[in-house]
């Protein structure tokens, strides 16, 4: 089976995003899972998958607006893309419920 890359991958908690993915659609997979978790990595490599990643995060705030503030904390992550070893970006978003004090 080959799975669209325009659709985001949820494995556990953990949304694998490519440049070809529809900011929307990963942010409403963003909103999903953080209404039920109170964490969830997003992994993009390259500047267009991060592009989208940045993207998707806004559009959740929006999603999720009146229920829960997000925080995001980027990190350098290695991924074997056809056995090459790629660095990318790791986007650790975090719910804060609304009215919760900034640390």
């Amino acid at each position: 089976m080959i799975e669209d890359p325009a659709k985001p991958v949820i494995t556990s908690s953990v949304l694998k995003v490519s440049a070809k993915s529809n900011p929307n659609s990963v942010a409403g997979a963003l909103a999903a899972v953080l209404r039920e978790r109170p964490s969830v990595e997003l992994q993009a490599v390259g500047a267009g998958a991060i592009n989208q990643a940045v993207k998707a995060i806004a559009i959740a705030r929006s999603y999720l607006a009146g229920q829960m503030d997000l925080s995001c904390v980027p990190s350098f992550i290695d991924v074997q893309i056809d056995g090459n070893e790629r660095t990318g970006i790791s986007l650790r978003i975090e719910r804060r419920l609304e009215g919760e004090a900034q640390r």
